[in-house]
């Protein structure tokens, strides 16, 4: 599993409501609404464990362990979600990682 580690964009505002965690990025000083993300319950867990020093593979023990899911598809899921906030310039690599 990976042991890549990710931090959340600075310049971000988030909220949590009703187990779903909505973010809009903030750009030159102003909210961008037309870019509104929303996380399930699910991407909101794990929005929550990304501090920069949890790697990957700790993320997807925590998903495990909360919810009846193999190792495997959440890995494949934590993945797609994590490149999806990447490529949406909300989440970005750490360099750190932990073994």
């Amino acid at each position: 599993m990976s042991t890549r580690c990710f931090q959340k964009d600075k310049d971000l505002v988030t909220r949590s409501i009703a187990g779903e965690t909505i973010i809009v990025p903030v750009r030159s000083g102003v909210s961008d609404l037309e870019h509104v993300y929303v996380l399930n319950e699910l991407g909101s867990r794990v929005w929550g464990l990304l501090d920069e020093q949890t790697p990957i593979s700790q993320i997807v023990d925590a998903i495990c362990s909360d919810y009846e899911v193999s190792a495997e598809q959440a890995a494949r899921d934590i993945d797609e979600l994590l490149h999806n906030l990447e490529t949406a310039a909300l989440i970005h690599p750490t360099g750190a990682s932990k073994g």
